[in-house]
């Protein structure tokens, strides 16, 4: 019989290294995907040093055309399958579009999006065959407009309406799909966007490791969405009594202020 493993994408930081070491806790294999070989590596010794089945660590930018190529020759030279797929790599820039580098936005939609996608097409018939799960990691920008981070606010809707779109079309083929959707979390992601936390993050605020175990449990138990914290978990409600106009107008005070 094949040994089944969880991939977990940008397992290097954050979120993606809570995730990781949530999966190994409950007994499953991880493979951890991510550019920094050395990060990887680290993780994969605390894991094994804690009586964790030894990680399978691919370094891969998830970034380039040929990354999907790269990791599922890995796990086919590794003799695994996946049973659990984590799509959680991704990463935002704080400004005007207009203004932000236009290579670097692109690559937005590259990770977010492309990746995400691809390596979902790619593993979904070893997930179903395997009747295990997929956990897209989108955020609570995905349901709103996002004047000032525009791209990635854009990339995250495309998450949660994909994933959605997903788990519709698996019903009743013994997956579970799930989209983990957090708020502002302290991790690398506020420093690679090029912005300071503010009010937001402090009232909103859930730990990197209390997302993953979140996450973790939604999947589990066959959520559709997962929203950590109780303090997001209204914003989707509030959403539904404001006007569309009216809530674009509001991020876009509130994000810009940040400037």
């Amino acid at each position: 019989m094949t040994e089944r493993v969880t991939l977990i994408t940008g397992a290097s930081a954050g979120i993606g290294t809570e995730l990781a070491r949530v999966f190994a806790s409950n007994g499953h294999r991880v493979a951890l995907v991510a550019r920094r070989a050395d990060r990887l590596a680290t993780l994969a010794g605390e894991i094994t040093a804690r009586g964790g089945a030894a990680p399978i660590v691919i370094a891969c930018d998830l970034e380039q055309p040929d990354a999907g190529t790269k990791i599922t020759a890995a796990l086919a030279a590794a003799g695994v399958e996946v049973d659990y797929l984590v799509n959680n790599a991704g990463f935002g820039l704080f400004g005007r579009a207009l203004e932000l580098d236009r290579e670097q936005q692109l690559g937005i939609i590259a990770l977010n999006i492309r990746s995400m996608t691809d390596l979902t097409l790619r593993l979904a018939d070893q997930v179903i065959r395997n009747g295990g799960g997929i956990l897209n990691v989108g955020s609570i920008a995905g349901f709103l407009p996002g004047p000032g981070m525009a791209v990635y606010y854009a990339s995250k809707a495309y998450v949660l309406s994909f994933t959605e779109a997903l788990r519709g079309e698996l019903a009743g083929r013994g997956v579970r799909v799930t989209a983990l959707c957090p708020g502002p979390v302290p991790t690398e992601f506020q420093e690679r966007a090029g912005f300071q936390p503010g009010f937001d993050s402090t009232i909103l605020n859930v730990s990197a490791s209390e997302v993953a175990k979140a996450g973790y449990r939604g999947l589990m138990a066959d959520r559709r969405i997962v929203l950590p914290g109780l303090g997001i978990k209204i914003v989707p409600f509030l959403l539904r009594l404001f006007p569309r106009g009216f809530i674009l107008a509001a991020v876009g005070r509130f994000q810009l202020r940040k400037r």
